[in-house]
C-alpha cells in the first residue's frame, strides 16, 4: 500500500448523536359505570404519542384507551368501561457532545414494545379498577457532525474494474436512436429499417401495413 497517496478528508453529515431506551410501567385506574364482581378482560388501543428533546433526553407525551371487560350484579351481567389516559415519559440520551456541531436535532421516537395490560385488578374501593401497562420506546437525537475518512485516489471500485468503456453507448449514439416522431406512429409502421429490403421496396412495406396489394 502506498501511503503517499493516502490522506484524509473531512465530511459534515448528519448521523446519530445520542440515543436512549426506557421500559416503564405505570398503574392507571378505571371507574366502571358498575360495580364490578370480576374483570374478565382488559386490552388497550388506540396509542397514539409525539416526541421532542429535553435536554439530554426526549419527552415523549401520548395516550391510549383502556378498554375494561367486566362482570357486576354478583356475575350476572356484563359490560365494557373505556377510558382514555394520558402518559408523559422521558428517555435519557447518551450523548456524542464532542461530535455535534449545532443544536438542531432530528427527534426520533419509536415504541419498541406497545402498551399492553400486565394486569387488571378490582381495587379496595370495590367501584374502581386498578390497570397496570406496561410500554418502552427507543429515541435517537440525529443531527449535523463531522467525520473523517481515509481516501485513496488511485483506489477504483472493484465493481467497475472489468467494464469495458470503449463497448458503452455515448450520448450522441443514444440520441440518434431516438425517433422523435415515435408517438405519432401507428403499430404497424415499427418497422426496422435495417429490416427492409431494398429490392422489393414499396411491395415489403405495404405487407407490413396489411394485405399486400395486387
Amino acid at each position: 500500500m502506498d501511503h503517499k497517496k493516502e490522506h484524509y478528508r473531512e465530511i459534515i453529515t448528519k448521523a446519530v448523536c445520542g440515543k436512549g431506551k426506557k421500559f416503564s410501567k405505570t398503574t392507571h385506574t378505571i371507574k366502571p359505570a358498575h360495580r364490578p364482581s370480576s374483570i374478565l378482560g382488559c386490552w388497550v388501543i388506540n396509542h397514539k404519542y409525539d416526541a421532542k428533546r429535553k435536554g439530554d433526553s426526549v419527552e415523549i407525551t401520548g395516550d391510549y384507551d383502556i378498554n375494561v371487560w367486566y362482570s357486576y350484579d354478583h356475575n350476572t351481567k356484563t359490560d365494557v368501561a373505556s377510558e382514555k389516559v394520558s402518559y408523559k415519559e422521558h428517555v435519557p440520551l447518551k450523548m456524542r457532545s464532542d461530535e455535534v456541531m449545532t443544536d438542531d436535532f432530528d427527534v426520533i421516537a419509536r415504541a419498541t414494545k406497545q402498551p399492553n395490560t400486565v394486569e387488571a385488578s378490582i381495587s379496595k374501593k370495590d367501584k374502581e379498577v386498578n390497570v397496570e401497562v406496561e410500554r418502552e420506546f427507543a429515541a435517537e437525537l440525529v443531527g449535523e457532525t463531522k467525520i473523517s475518512i481515509l481516501v485513496h485516489p488511485g483506489k477504483e471500485d472493484d465493481y467497475y474494474r472489468d467494464i469495458k468503456w470503449e463497448d458503452q453507448v455515448s450520448d450522441q449514439e443514444l440520441k440518434d436512436e431516438i425517433q422523435p416522431d415515435f408517438l405519432g406512429r401507428r403499430p404497424g409502421d415499427f418497422e426496422l429499417m435495417h429490416d427492409r429490403d431494398p429490392k422489393k421496396g414499396k411491395d415489403r412495406e405495404e405487407e407490413v401495413h396489411g394485405e399486400k396489394k395486387d
